[in-house]
């Protein structure tokens, strides 16, 4: 039967390094701190117009007057974040998240927010060819050359130019779980994940791609 509860966690990502699976196969993988996760708010259609559960991680001392009010009777958790979900009702204010709902070969989508590379030309940003480095064409080799198709013509929108690259929110899709470490926290994902080290990286179980139970 497939399995049809959504589970989502947010964590920090740690490094990239390598399994080895049964086969003696390396696997590349990306470990994710994951600490248990409290639902903060559970949103509803009729109270919001949609169906989403907030949660938080990692608490700090000092909190502003609406946080207080809005995290009563809960720990000053510094960092929310939310997941749109179909169902309600499987969820409560103050229930705990932990890996353990994410299970080995379970398929997920994680978001996260990219390196920033600051500003960036157009060959760095948008892999453009440049010009020739010969034959007179002096300090043209990495510009971008012409942006209109005339003389004082208008600059077409979402001209591929120059600008900030990166520090942008990325998702992979279907990635999968290849383990998880009740005892540490860490869950571990095949492949690469958005983010510098430390970066808060969000989890969520995909519909209809989840672990098949025998």
């Amino acid at each position: 039967m497939l399995a049809s509860i959504m589970s989502f966690i947010i964590g920090r990502k740690i490094e990239m390094t390598q399994l080895f699976n049964d086969d003696g196969m390396v696997i590349p993988v990306t470990l994710i701190q994951a600490q248990p996760n409290t639902v903060t708010q559970v949103r509803t259609d009729e109270t919001d117009g949609y169906l989403a559960v907030q949660v938080g991680i990692e608490t700090k001392t000092r909190l502003l007057k609406p946080q207080v009010g809005h995290l009563k009777n809960l720990e000053n958790f510094s960092v929310l974040r939310e997941f749109r979900v179909n169902n309600d009702n499987t969820f409560q204010r103050g229930d705990v998240i932990s890996i353990e709902a994410f299970e080995r070969g379970t398929r997920v989508d994680v978001v996260g927010v990219s390196k920033g590379r600051g500003y960036a030309g157009v060959v760095k940003r948008h892999h453009f060819k440049g010009g020739k480095a010969t034959h007179g064409n002096k300090d043209q080799q990495r510009m971008g050359g012409s942006i209109g198709s005339q003389r004082q013509g208008k600059v077409i929108k979402g001209q591929r130019m120059a600008g900030r690259m990166g520090d942008e929110r990325v998702t992979i899709k279907n990635l999968e779980v290849i383990s998880t470490d009740s005892k540490t926290n860490i869950i571990a994902l095949k492949g690469a994940v958005p983010g510098a080290r430390g970066g808060l990286i969000m989890i969520k179980t995909r519909p209809g791609k989840t672990v098949w139970h025998a």
